[in-house]
């Protein structure tokens, strides 16, 4: 079964001086709605997307300048190397949400998994997240620490995570929120954004076109198609920041997973196998991995877990 994470650990007064950050968030802009996995194949010219806007700050082939603030943080790094009782933490990943207005919650969801070989750049994001609850890959995950941190406090804008597992109920941490952050495991432990305030006009809606930019004196708009949907200052918008490594316990262990990477073959291989000792008659094969019928089939086998109480999400309320 899926790993369940212990709680993660709270950090308080991370930073010294959180000016640094709103310079970095400014230097950074724009920001543009979140969508992808929650929202594939939206209209550009329909508002279909929360206000809920992201960036990445460091990826694979880039880095903001000012980002190693978070990404080289010897506060995450520890903690990280405690809660995991490892030798080896490499942050790799540093990115941005900038939220308003919205009514329901986030997805309750675990973060997407990484193995050896197989990551969302080379393997459809559902066969990754397939090979996570199959329990059929584990010794090619790739273990990831989580560090999420608050700019300030708004309406609403907490989290709910789930550390004792899907049956039972989530923690809560909101209010207070400024310049704390929560290190652990959200590969392993359900999570889920609270509603975010302002409340009184309900959950705005903009297209996938739209933009969130800083205007001077503190301010932040967002324009979609030339037209101004919304301004506030920045204390007024769920400003989170979220740090990712990569975990090992020591170097002997690094080596060894990292010289096994998987490839697509032994993918399918692996399923294959497991689905024939179920006596399924289906199968996995190359030409057949983007097909809807394979996509909800190997779905349905391997089903991902629906945590209790749980909020409605606000993806769900935008497709109905």
């Amino acid at each position: 079964m899926l790993r369940y994470a212990d709680p993660p650990t709270l950090l308080t007064n991370v930073f010294d001086d959180v000016e640094q950050v709103k310079e970095l968030l400014e230097s950074e802009a724009p920001y543009t709605p979140l969508g992808g996995w929650y929202n594939p194949g939206a209209d550009p010219h329909s508002r279909t997307r929360p206000m809920w806007f992201q960036n990445d700050w460091v990826h694979d082939v880039y880095a903001a300048k000012g980002s190693e603030l978070f990404l080289n943080n010897p506060t995450y790094i520890k903690s990280a190397q405690e809660f995991y009782d490892a030798e080896i933490i490499e942050p790799h990943s540093v990115y941005v949400n900038m939220m308003a207005a919205i009514v329901d919650g986030g997805p309750a969801h675990t973060d997407n998994p990484r193995f050896h070989g197989r990551e969302r750049g080379n393997t459809p994001m559902w066969l990754l997240r397939a090979m996570l609850w199959s329990d059929l890959f584990d010794e090619y995950e790739i273990v990831q620490a989580t560090a999420i941190w608050w700019l300030n406090d708004v309406e609403g804008g907490g989290i709910y995570f789930w550390p004792n597992g899907p049956d039972n109920p989530p923690q809560h941490h909101v209010g207070d929120m400024a310049n704390t952050a929560l290190v652990g495991d959200n590969h392993g432990m359900f999570h889920q954004v609270g509603p975010v305030g302002p409340f009184d006009k309900g959950t705005i809606l903009v297209t996938p076109s739209a933009q969130l930019n800083p205007v001077g004196n503190g301010e932040w708009v967002v324009t979609d198609h030339d037209e101004e949907i919304y301004k506030a200052s920045l204390d007024q918008y769920r400003v989170s920041v979220l740090w990712k490594a990569n975990v090992f316990k020591n170097h002997e262990e690094r080596e060894q997973k990292s010289a096994n990477p998987l490839t697509m073959s032994e993918v399918i291989n692996i399923f294959n196998a497991d689905l024939e000792e179920r006596n399924i008659g289906f199968h996995l094969a190359s030409n057949n991995i983007e097909d809807a019928e394979t996509i909800s089939t190997i779905s349905a086998i391997y089903a991902e877990a629906k945590p209790i109480n749980a909020l409605k999400s606000v993806f769900e309320t935008i497709r109905q």
